[in-house]
């Protein structure tokens, strides 16, 4: 069976859009404290370059990726959304750098969702 050209278009396309799709930035959050608390609004997290000198508690590790390079308050936002509602008044990041995932440069970090005692 021989594609046509206007088929042959269709799929490039829907690979295309496949692609820009899968370029939007994930986040992955993996609980690792005990408890449960009400959740916070992500406008209030903080996000953290440097340990707080207030006693915290850890709630969970968290992982962006596949950020644009340029999309930090993107991936902070992320990191809010997905910390807020296991009651999260902090995210410190501890790792962050960019990626060569094979179609381009992505942005990438790790670090843990902190409630503050």
């Amino acid at each position: 069976m021989r594609m046509n050209t206007t088929q042959m278009i269709r799929i490039c396309l829907a690979g295309f859009s496949f692609c820009l799709a899968s370029c939007a930035g994930t986040v992955d959050v993996v609980k690792t404290g005990k408890g449960l608390y009400t959740a916070t609004a992500p406008s209030q997290i903080d996000i953290l370059k440097t340990r707080p000198e207030k006693s915290y508690e850890e709630l969970a590790t968290v992982d962006a990726m596949n950020f644009p390079p340029k999309g930090i308050a993107k991936m902070h936002n992320a990191l809010r959304a997905k910390a807020a509602p296991l009651g999260a008044n902090a995210v410190l990041i501890t790792d962050e750098g960019l990626l060569s995932n094979g179609w381009g440069i992505v942005r990438h970090c790790s670090g843990v969702a902190l409630r503050y005692k």
